[in-house]
């Protein structure tokens, strides 16, 4: 169901540009579910996806997580993003950037995001 991209140790996360591949609807208290589509073969979209209750996966995110998506807009880098989670919670989201850039991380290798830089390269 889910791809997994490959690590990118190379690459500095501060630098980066995330953009969310998935669209997400916003819950109570502004948590975020990200909605993942069950299938993506052409054949089973067309056939099995109308008979079932939700095309979509609800993956939920916390405050932290839900903040961190929203930012994600494909203008802001990691380090803009961190500065601004930062004064947006305090202390309480400290380390803020190993915690930003380990979700980022998660969310590239299953490919809920992609980074601006990285499609250009290709």
């Amino acid at each position: 169901m889910f791809k997994k991209n490959k690590n990118l140790s190379e690459v500095n996360y501060l630098e980066l540009t995330p953009i969310r591949n998935y669209n997400h609807i916003e819950e109570e208290k502004n948590k975020v579910s990200v909605l993942v589509p069950r299938f993506t073969n052409k054949f089973l979209v067309k056939y099995l996806v109308p008979r079932l209750k939700s095309p979509d996966i609800k993956v939920k995110l916390d405050k932290f997580g839900s903040a961190a998506w929203l930012k994600a807009d494909g203008n802001k880098n990691v380090q803009l993003i961190c500065d601004e989670l930062l004064s947006e919670f305090g202390e309480e989201i400290n380390p803020v950037v190993e915690r930003v850039t380990k979700f980022y991380t998660q969310l590239y290798q299953y490919q809920f995001i992609s980074f601006k830089e990285l499609k250009e390269r290709k």
